[in-house]
């Protein structure tokens, strides 16, 4: 079952450069990791000032680890994808398939998050959009969370 979003992923070959506006529109950075089998940099972005958006929807920043990376070597900057997070990770990906998604990655792949499982699908046009499939094996992960003064609330 698909149980939401989880992030939407921007693709740049600046990460530095989307600090400023992401930080000016409220957000912080909670994690940064490598997804080494995609051979890019991870920087996981949200919202953390009021507890009830500790698991909400992620702005996640995507550069190359590598001078020559392949998978964002075709892209320019900008939006890259939408990430749902999932249930059963295998059973999305047949159903989708079924749907007439087209499956890009062969196998899933470790994410840049501990106990992270994904997989990209593409809707073909007039879409035109890559889907990233999300499956946390222990949970996901708890974000910091800032306290809040009363007078906030």
């Amino acid at each position: 079952m698909i149980l939401g979003i989880d992030h939407i992923g921007i693709a740049t070959r600046a990460p530095a450069g989307v600090a400023a506006p992401l930080r000016a529109l409220g957000m912080s950075q909670h994690y940064s990791g490598l997804a080494e089998s995609y051979g890019v940099a991870c920087e996981f972005w949200g919202f953390a000032d009021f507890s009830h958006f500790q698991h909400g929807t992620e702005v996640e920043v995507v550069s190359p680890a590598t001078p020559g990376e392949g998978a964002l070597r075709s892209h320019g900057n900008g939006l890259h994808h939408l990430a749902f997070e999932v249930d059963d990770l295998d059973f999305e990906l047949r159903r989708l398939v079924g749907l007439g998604f087209v499956r890009i990655d062969k196998l899933p792949r470790a994410g840049a998050r501990p106990g992270m499982r994904v997989a990209f699908l593409y809707a073909e046009e007039p879409a035109a959009l890559l889907v990233e499939l999300v499956e946390y094996r222990s949970g996901k992960p708890d974000r910091p969370v800032k306290v809040v003064p009363d007078a906030w609330v």
